[in-house]
């Protein structure tokens, strides 16, 4: 198995993994402790770190660094897409009412009005179904692959070999 294949799946199934930690630990339903599912950033740098390195050592240079970054990127995020789409439909249905439940509560608590509250979750909603959550789970994925990866190739590339000069 390539380091890319093998480095997409893992970036998948850390991502998934997670995602139902915080599933079974409830952590969704609290506003303060919702911000904790964006730690797939630092996981997703930490898995292309290691796939990177895994790829320079196979000689790919920069423009395959960023390459292989993407695609380790894409893997994972269908992976994650469909762990996502089954979190939402089967393991946890009432995680879009719940989520809304949970940001209804803290607009409260800061003192919002009912009119801006309502307002506030009516443009949530419309980004808050299985499939949009998904989706955009994967295009955050792939957009953050592409960003780290344009980074770390700097340094986890194939150094090229340095022109020979003639010798008189």
């Amino acid at each position: 198995m390539s380091a890319t294949l093998r480095a997409g799946i893992v970036l998948g199934l850390v991502i998934v993994v997670w995602t139902f930690v915080m599933g079974f630990t409830g952590w969704y339903k609290d506003p303060m402790l919702q911000t904790l599912f964006w730690a797939v950033i630092l996981f997703q740098i930490v898995i292309l770190f290691w796939g990177l390195r895994l790829t320079a050592k196979e000689g790919k240079t920069y423009g395959g660094q960023i390459a292989a970054g993407l695609f380790m990127s894409l893997i994972g995020g269908a992976i994650a897409f469909v762990g996502s789409y089954v979190f939402t439909t089967m393991a946890f249905p009432e995680y879009f009412e719940e989520v809304r439940r949970a940001g209804e509560e803290l607009f409260r608590a800061q003192g919002m009005s009912e009119v801006d509250i309502q307002t506030r979750l009516d443009m949530m909603a419309a980004t808050q179904t299985p499939f949009m959550q998904a989706f955009l789970g994967l295009i955050g994925t792939t957009i953050t692959g592409v960003i780290v990866s344009l980074i770390l190739a700097i340094f986890l590339r194939k150094k090229s070999e340095p022109a020979s000069t003639p010798q008189p």
